[in-house]
């Protein structure tokens, strides 16, 4: 199977568990659960998501990566939910569409993305509670990356920086490897977990992971920096209007590209200490230092 046909397929799973795992639209609060659906399936890339799913293959599979896949997906857009508020980046743009408080108002999409992280641990809950030394391990994995030490954290240090005149290039990697790479980090160990991988692999998933997300993290300036809005699904330039401190303002385009691919590269020699066909996750890795969008 051709890399392109295998992404489209972990998609499509993506698409089908998020339809059928979240409380319809029509369940009471209808507003409410409209917008968790209007937000959740506005698309994207699913990286996230698709990342749990072909680490999990890696062991093949041990349990069901799918209903972890869809809740860490939960938490990831009601991190963006969230995001778009006016109280934070006030933002109009969410991947090619209005935003939840836009389309909806902002105290329904500030309940929206408090409903979207309580349904991810209730989603775990649900499906592995089987399984009680699974189920442990992924509460644990997803309460500590979305807590107040990794992304909420992480937020929490760039809105404290979008106050500072100057921002030093280790105050910026924190709030990279925190906001953005706690949560991709999650997706690897999380994979890891339902695959049935040891705790050595589990390390070197970690390890891949936080790689990964900075080297993710630093593309996004750039392309904030370089693409249009239409291209991104959302606002660019936003960034150098807000003077906010980025790898480009900080290193420049060439060295911030440089030190993405210098991360990636690492997060690639990290793959190739695990078992089983990394030879997908490897293509999607340099796939996300070369993206447009």
């Amino acid at each position: 199977m051709d890399i392109a046909r295998q992404l489209h397929d972990y998609r499509e799973r993506v698409e089908r568990g998020l339809a059928t795992l979240l409380p319809p639209a029509q369940l009471r609060p209808r507003r409410l659960h409209e917008a968790m659906r209007y937000s959740l399936q506005a698309g994207g890339k699913r990286l996230r998501p698709t990342l749990v799913l072909a680490s999990a293959e890696l062991w093949g599979s041990k349990h069901d990566a799918l209903p972890a896949a869809v809740a860490l997906e939960c938490i990831h857009t009601y991190s963006l939910v969230h995001d778009d508020l006016p109280c934070m980046d006030n933002d109009d743009l969410r991947r090619g569409r209005p935003t939840a408080h836009r389309q909806f108002d902002e105290a329904t999409a500030l309940l929206a993305g408090d409903a979207l992280l309580t349904f991810a641990f209730q989603l775990l809950a649900r499906h592995y509670r089987n399984h009680s030394t699974l189920c442990t391990a992924l509460l644990t994995e997803f309460a500590e990356a979305a807590g107040s030490e990794h992304l909420i954290g992480g937020q929490m240090e760039d809105l404290l920086a979008e106050k500072k005149s100057t921002v030093t290039a280790e105050e910026l990697d924190y709030i990279h490897l925190h906001k953005t790479a706690a949560i991709i980090t999650a997706a690897f160990v999380t994979g890891g977990l339902c695959g049935g991988a040891s705790e050595t692999d589990l390390a070197q998933l970690r390890l891949t992971g936080r790689r990964v997300g900075l080297a993710f993290q630093i593309i996004d300036d750039v392309l904030d920096a370089t693409a249009d809005t239409a291209t991104l699904g959302k606002t660019a330039g936003k960034d150098a209007r807000a003077d906010k401190t980025t790898y480009v303002k900080l290193h420049g385009l060439d060295a911030s590209r440089q030190h993405a691919r210098t991360q990636s590269d690492a997060a690639i020699a990290s793959l190739a200490q695990l078992p089983g066909e990394t030879n997908f996750l490897r293509t999607l890795i340099e796939q996300m230092v070369s993206r447009t969008h």
